[in-house]
């Protein structure tokens, strides 16, 4: 939705499909599931046994615009939004009374004029009612219809007519007036304040308290490679932050940050703050993606989200982990469901909101040491379903909103009729030996505490990493005089370790040599592995904050770390390389090179990056966003050989003809892989950055031998033999018509027959024998079917789905779903196909885990894949079908309007 980046139009050239065989069903007198169930839009959806769905309202039918927010007030009335316009106020029907509407009322805020229809209060990302106030997160450029800026605002009735008249700007804040900007707020659990949420490209503002220490920077020794494409390249650290207000908004305290562009938060019944934060879906297949991801966000907490390639690894020391990876996807809502009618269970569990795949996640959380491991379950899903806000309603059912940039906007509400009980039992939140101490060390994030120091600093080695983090950033806050001199004295290896990173992060640069020399007096080959980790990162900030190292310095970092590369795993092979290519340590380049050669290097799947929900399993639930994950999967990047790539494009020295030969040869055979839109802009700016460390004299041999022939201009894509000239537009079905019924001019073949190839319907298709098999032949296309016929299936694919290219969703008795083109069965299972791109990779389902199946509502196709075209190209790509790729046929003949 508006939480992940997208452009602003389809770019037909990365991931459209055209003319799946799915759009064409209406051609063939197939009528879809979907429309002769009683209501589509509870058809569609997919609950759990004993849950049950009312569709209560549809905001976009009448014209109230597309919702992506609400909140309930102190009378029990929900309060929604508009992303592009007003807010509305609903007295929602009671449970149980059938299909009765709820009272929507456009609220009046502030002193209107007779006969304005401005907005006055509206736009907004995040809305709570507390305080006897209704709170505004307005996310906006002002412009003519709304004039208000971003920022966070509170309404208040003050002259009790039940309206709001006192409008008042609590913070304007700056960054992005969009999708990545301000969002969400959540009352704290004692109920004295708010916490507010904020997305990567919103400045952090002035605070009065900082939880996590201000000094952040980039802190990456990898070759900094920002987004081919332009997304977030001037959002520099701390990335996406959640603060702590009063209920004035006059004080301000920074909690935690580093993500990307988490939409809300969620407390759990210990107090604890969770976090969803989104994926880059242009990174996919590149190792520096990460997947969605629920991260417990604590007191000073950093989750190192950086521009373009410069995100930090789970494992960093100086950043926490997620709780759990999900996987791909956009996420908008969190809320705890301790206040739900439901079963124990999920009540409580956090229910995760996914905008584009339509996944409702309910992530169940058990305490782990001082934090949580958490599994997660399919609670309800749709397609297409997407979703923007949800709460626990005063009745105690879960309502939630769909819709989100323009969209079609619907509220649902979800109530439990099984037989299990909802009745809440009383019980005490477990709270860990390890949780309390962790609080405890967060006590002293507040600032200058005389006992911080002899608190925090035995717990530098604690075995659980969130305490050892508390501990350090408790340190970090006290004055570094007070502690420089024990980091020195220190014999513990791990409290020597992250002393350093504290002191690296806090000290003079002056104190280089004397932390370096500590640092490789720690006998390596005595630590864990995860301590090495830690230990190469130190050395990699002492770099990066207070200088590389040089002479005696340099040489006996080197002569430390260097006879330990390569390492047994592609963890420490990542911390190791960073480090000693930036030394030009002896024989790395030979060392790393070697490294490539390794296929599937052993731990390179031990990263932290693994998601909980398999990436096929998402692909036919929204096409738009699933065929970009189809292609990766179709032909995977090899990540861990492309991290050492980019690495070594910093290095001048230790290359032989043969090694540069071997690796300039890589290059060109990375572009063969695919990934998301930025992957090969990416792999060429790396290959360029190395490509700057040749002899002037090679350049052009190492340029044409890594790919440059292959690549446009830009070097953000692929050179082909045609792209769409445009300007293109919304076709809309009767502009479409008429424009090629019109059949003015005659139509030309060839550039029909590269438009047909450039939106690679071939890749789906045959035509005269070539291309794809997933859809129909479309030889004999224009024999049967008008240009209305044809049209109509390219602009609305989802209209009708025949049996033969429909897909299934599989429901599976432990409350998961899974999509696919079922291929076959046996007396045991299914067989199915989830990768429109690689139809061969198939996958069984035992028909033992089936609860039950049904036709999917989705066409695999895209919609708007003309929306590229300018007329001309659009009666070129229709004449071309038309033909059936037959140059001879009538549509190209003088006069012929290809009707």
């Amino acid at each position: 939705m508006f939480f992940t980046y997208r452009p602003a139009k389809l770019m037909l050239a990365v991931s459209a499909i055209v003319l799946i065989g799915a759009s064409w069903v209406n051609m063939s007198g197939v009528t879809s599931e979907a429309s002769q169930a009683d209501n589509p839009k509870l058809d569609k959806l997919k609950l759990l046994p004993g849950f049950k769905a009312e569709h209560l309202y549809s905001p976009s039918d009448n014209k109230q615009g597309s919702w992506v927010a609400m909140a309930f007030d102190d009378k029990g009335r929900m309060i929604t939004s508009d992303q592009y316009g007003f807010l509305y106020r609903l007295e929602l029907p009671p449970i149980g009374s059938g299909s009765q509407q709820p009272k929507i009322e456009k609220l009046k805020i502030g002193v209107l004029q007779p006969g304005d229809t401005t907005v006055s209060m509206g736009y907004a990302q995040g809305l709570l009612y507390a305080f006897n106030s209704l709170y505004v997160m307005v996310n906006n450029r002002p412009n003519k219809k709304f004039e208000k800026p971003t920022g966070l605002y509170r309404l208040q009735d003050t002259n009790g007519d039940d309206q709001f008249e006192t409008i008042t700007l609590l913070k304007e804040l700056k960054g992005q007036e969009g999708e990545h900007g301000p969002h969400s707020m959540k009352l704290a659990p004692h109920g004295k304040s708010i916490y507010v949420i904020a997305g990567n490209h919103t400045d952090v503002p002035q605070m009065d308290a900082y939880r996590l220490p201000s000094n952040w920077k980039e802190d990456n020794l990898f070759p900094q490679i920002k987004d081919p494409r332009g997304h977030a390249n001037d959002r520099m650290a701390p990335g996406g932050w959640i603060a702590n207000i009063d209920p004035e908004g006059k004080r301000w305290e920074l909690i935690t940050a580093g993500f990307r562009n988490a939409f809300d938060i969620a407390f759990n019944e210990a107090g604890d703050m969770f976090a969803y934060d989104s994926d880059m879906e242009w990174d996919f297949g590149l190792p520096w993606y990460r997947p969605t991801r629920i991260c417990h966000a604590t007191s000073g907490g950093e989750f190192g989200w950086r521009t373009g390639n410069g995100k930090w690894l789970p494992a960093s020391p100086d950043n926490l982990p997620p709780v759990l990876n999900i996987g791909q996807g956009s996420p908008t809502n969190l809320l705890y469901a301790s206040n739900a009618r439901f079963p124990e269970r999920y009540r409580q569990s956090l229910l995760a909101f996914d905008w584009s795949f339509g996944i409702i996640y309910s992530v169940h959380l058990k305490p782990k040491g001082a934090s949580y491991e958490a599994e997660r379950e399919e609670f309800i899903s749709g397609s297409p379903l997407p979703l923007t806000d949800g709460m626990i309603g005063p009745d105690g059912a879960l309502y939630f909103l769909t819709g989100g940039r323009r969209l079609e906007s619907d509220l649902y509400r979800i109530t439990y009729t099984g037989t299990e009980s909802v009745t809440p039992v009383a019980k005490a939140p477990v709270i860990t030996k390890e949780h309390q101490l962790r609080t405890q060390l967060e006590e002293y994030h507040k600032g200058p505490n005389p006992a911080a120091v002899a608190a925090a600093w035995p717990n530098l080695s604690h075995p659980d990493r969130f305490v050892r983090y508390a501990a350090r950033i408790a340190v970090e806050h006290q004055p570094v005089a007070q502690w420089q001199d024990k980091v020195f004295a220190e014999t513990d290896p791990q409290r020597l370790t992250q002393s350093a990173i504290a002191l690296a992060r806090q000290g003079n640069p002056a104190q280089k040599s004397q932390l370096l020399n500590a640092l490789v007096k720690i006998k390596y080959d005595q630590l864990p592995e995860s301590q090495q980790f830690d230990l190469c990162r130190a050395f990699e900030l002492v770099f990066l904050r207070m200088g590389m190292p040089e002479g005696a310095d340099r040489d006996k970092v080197i002569a430390y770390l260097n006879p330990h590369y390569p390492a047994k795993t592609a963890l420490m092979n990542r911390g190791l390389s960073r480090v000693l290519i930036s030394l030009e340590a002896p024989g790395v380049v030979n060392k790393t090179l070697a490294l490539m050669d390794i296929k599937d290097e052993p731990g390179s799947h031990d990263l932290g990056l693994e998601t909980s929900t398999a990436s096929s399993d998402l692909i036919l639930r929204n096409p738009q966003y699933g065929l970009d994950i189809a292609k990766m999967l179709e032909k995977v990047p090899p990540l861990q050989q492309t991290f050492y790539a980019v690495m070594l494009s910093r290095e001048d020295t230790g290359w032989t003809p043969e090694l540069r030969n071997k690796y300039f040869a890589w290059f060109a055979n990375a572009f063969k892989f695919q990934g998301g839109r930025s992957y090969v802009g990416f792999i060429d700016r790396a290959r360029k950055l190395a490509l700057a460390h040749v002899p002037k004299e090679q350049f052009e041999k190492y340029n044409k031998l890594s790919g440059a022939d292959l690549l446009t201009a830009s070097g953000n894509d692929f050179v082909s033999d045609y792209s769409t000239k445009g300007p293109g537009r919304q076709w809309k079905l009767d502009k479409a018509v008429a424009i090629v019924d019109s059949g003015t001019g005659t139509r030309d073949f060839a550039t029909g027959q590269k438009i047909y190839s450039a939106v690679l319907c071939s890749r789906c298709h045959s035509m005269g024998g070539q291309g794809g098999d997933i859809g129909p032949d479309l030889t004999q296309l224009g024999t049967r079917f008008s240009n209305k016929d044809i049209l109509e299936a390219i602009i609305n694919p989802d209209k009708a789905i025949s049996d033969q290219y429909v897909s299934t969703i599989f429901t599976l008795k432990n409350g998961e779903s899974v999509l696919g083109r079922q291929l076959s069965e046996d007396k045991t299972s299914y067989t199915i196909s989830q990768n429109p791109f690689a139809p061969d990779q198939t996958r069984k389902i035992q028909k033992s885990s089936v609860a039950s199946k049904k036709n999917s509502t989705v066409s695999i196709m895209l919609p708007g894949l003309i929306n590229s075209l300018n007329p001309d190209e659009l009666k070129d790509l229709i004449a071309y079908l038309k033909s059936g790729g037959n140059q001879a046929n009538d549509v190209y003949k003088s006069g012929s309007k290809g009707k």
